[in-house]
């Protein structure tokens, strides 16, 4: 076993300790902020549903990464990312469900459980949250398509897993027309689009060259 190999359990504990300390640190801040506060649930909805967005732009961009024809030659090595992939996947998962899970359960959101799982259910901006709803539904879609990657053919499931950039879209627009802070964080929203369309339109133009590459080769 190679010292690297040896090392990275070490470097895996390390990391989940930090991210572990941070996130409690970040929670306890958060908590004595808000404790007492009517606004609590609502701001913790938002904040979970800003970072949700924030992992599922990182998600995407790594997913535009692992499946640019020129991969290999990107960052660490295929495995590591197809990790980090997952991580980030599970991560997005967790947020977007207590997202849901706080606002549901908070009567002044308005959203209620219909409106937070099914559209057009919500009293709070229902065509917004709808789009959120669809999004949702998407990317588990996108997510179960990964998890049947190993059990179907390449052509049958990689389409199907590309509409997770649908729930990307979906997403964005959701929280530019349901979130209450929308001017605060327009920037964002912005600069996070034009990030995922350039890298989309990076790996779009990047294929058409292989393939014409090959189309061109004498046989």
């Amino acid at each position: 076993m190679t010292t690297a190999a040896r090392l990275r359990p070490l470097r895996t504990g390390v990391v989940v300790g930090l991210s572990s300390v941070l996130t409690g640190a970040l929670g306890g801040l958060v908590w004595t902020k808000v404790r007492g506060d009517r606004m609590a649930p609502w701001i913790l909805g938002r904040a979970t549903g800003i970072t949700a967005y924030l992992l599922l732009f990182a998600l995407v961009m790594l997913g535009i990464s692992l499946s640019h024809p020129n991969r290999a030659g990107r960052g660490r090595s295929l495995p590591t990312r197809m990790r980090a992939h997952v991580t980030l996947s599970l991560l997005a998962l967790a947020l977007i469900v207590l997202h849901i899970v706080v606002l549901a359960t908070d009567r002044y959101a308005g959203v209620g459980w219909w409106g937070a799982l099914l559209p057009m259910n919500s009293h709070y901006r229902p065509v917004g949250v709808t789009l959120g709803v669809i999004g949702v539904w998407i990317g588990l879609l996108a997510g179960l398509s990964a998890a049947a990657a190993g059990h179907l053919p390449l052509r049958l499931w990689f389409p199907l897993h590309r509409i997770a950039a649908v729930s990307f879209v979906l997403v964005l627009i959701h929280g530019l027309m349901a979130g209450s802070d929308t001017n605060a964080l327009f920037g964002m929203y912005v600069a996070s689009g034009g990030i995922v369309a350039a890298s989309a339109a990076n790996r779009y133009t990047a294929k058409r060259e292989v393939l014409g590459a090959k189309a061109e080769v004498p046989r």
